[in-house]
């Protein structure tokens, strides 16, 4: 279909004003997050922390998540985005920062179970957030460009990770991985506290758009594809399709990949190639690189043809086949890093144009609480596969690990397949 100047340069527009600011909160939550891997590099001098506690600690952040992500995200539907993810973010730097003060496991598992309360809503609230912006045929490289940040706070974040943990090491006072926390977690406050000038709850409230642009938004929202009898508006609706739970199977499937790369990459970087802090986080940013520019190819791609199902399909079994070699080669440094990096992009492509796909079935309230639902419940995944890791490194190596993160991309892709003919419709 032919598009005209004045829409792409409405959408331009759009995308230009309330997307950088997005992309940067993301980078923020996501290093905030996942920075335990990096801190654990130093924390093993510690006489409380082992590989247990780190597991645990790290998929601890999850439970408090999961319990908080559904009603957080129908807060922000009701009282707008500016207020609710300012909240978020103050909060979550502030917990952040906290996980510095801890002296024992206990400590620990508190600061990073309160992080993950903090945090939970910040996702889901974006992704319906963006679908007051743009209609179902701009969404997956929209999502692919939000979701970069995931990729982009995993090169920058190592880089930033890797020379914290040097550097701090010259302080007067504490120790590399609690600056780490500190100093990672003091920007999200700062950012989140500019928030409430940087974004507009509803494109009706823009000033920053003509009145013509606004009539012609509205009507483009109207008239999305997404818009059919097949389309679930209300919330408890959504709990009794089976379309919801198997996006949440979907999701978890892809999630369980995307964070068992995500907190072991450094441990598996620095044991392969027996490398320093610094060079770790220099290797732990090329397959995040390489995931960032496969993000942009694989979402462009996929709204160009308008194919969601070929698309998460095959990324899944990308991931399957890259994860298993990767394990298969571990003792081999670079062919290891070239397998990890594409496992890594076959990931993050399909995380990314997944969201283009709920997003279309559900609407309303329902999509409020849709989208928190099967984020929470498939985050999940993020508290399982760092104990999964764990369990198998002891007992067969971090090969092992790989490989079986693999198998749960390929059991993704498999569901996607189920989901289009249950759905019945082409998404």
């Amino acid at each position: 279909m032919q598009v005209s100047n004045k829409t792409k340069s409405l959408y331009s527009k759009i995308t230009w004003r309330i997307l950088p600011v997005l992309f940067v909160c993301y980078i923020l939550a996501y290093i905030d997050r996942v920075n335990v891997g990096f801190a654990k590099l130093e924390m093993s001098e510690e006489l409380w922390f082992n590989d247990a506690v780190f597991t645990l600690g790290s998929g601890i952040f999850f439970i408090g998540y999961f319990i908080f992500e559904v009603p957080g995200n129908l807060w922000m539907h009701r009282i707008g985005a500016r207020i609710w993810i300012t909240r978020i973010m103050v909060t979550w730097g502030i917990c952040s920062a906290l996980c510095a003060l801890s002296t024992t496991s206990t400590h620990f598992y508190f600061f990073r179970f309160l992080l993950g309360v903090a945090e939970a809503g910040f996702f889901p609230s974006v992704i319906l957030y963006l679908t007051y912006w743009y209609p179902r045929q701009y969404r997956a490289r929209i999502y692919a460009g939000f979701m970069m940040a995931v990729a982009f706070a995993g090169v920058f974040g190592s880089l930033l990770s890797g020379w914290l943990l040097d550097a701090s090491t010259d302080f007067a006072f504490g120790k590399p991985w609690q600056w780490l926390f500190i100093l990672e977690g003091v920007p999200s406050v700062v950012v989140g506290l500019m928030l409430p000038f940087l974004l507009t709850d509803r494109p009706a409230q823009a000033s920053w758009l003509s009145e013509s642009e606004k009539t012609q938004l509205a009507a483009d929202l109207a008239n999305s594809p997404e818009q059919t009898t097949e389309t679930i508006s209300h919330w408890t609706q959504s709990f009794k399709s089976p379309v919801l739970w198997l996006c949440t199977f979907i999701y978890f499937s892809f999630v369980m990949g995307l964070y068992g790369i995500s907190f072991w990459l450094p441990q598996i970087l620095q044991n392969t190639f027996s490398a320093g802090n610094t060079r770790v986080g220099m290797l732990t940013a090329i397959p995040w690189f390489c995931a960032a520019l496969g993000m942009v190819i694989f979402g462009w791609s996929s709204d160009r043809s308008g194919d969601r199902k070929w698309h998460l399909t095959g990324a899944g079994l990308i991931g399957l086949i890259a994860f298993y070699f990767a394990g298969s080669i571990i003792g081999q440094p670079w062919l290891t890093l070239v397998f990890i990096c594409l496992a890594t992009t076959a990931v993050m492509c399909s995380v990314s144009v997944f969201w283009s796909v709920p997003s279309s079935l559900l609407a309303g309230t329902a999509a409020a609480a849709g989208l928190a639902w099967i984020n929470s419940v498939a985050n999940l995944g993020g508290f399982l596969s760092p104990e999964m890791f764990n369990w198998l490194k002891a007992g067969y190596g971090l090969g092992a690990g790989l490989k079986a993160t693999g198998i749960f991309l390929g059991l993704g892709s498999m569901a996607v397949l189920l989901l289009f003919k249950v759905a019945r419709q082409k998404i």
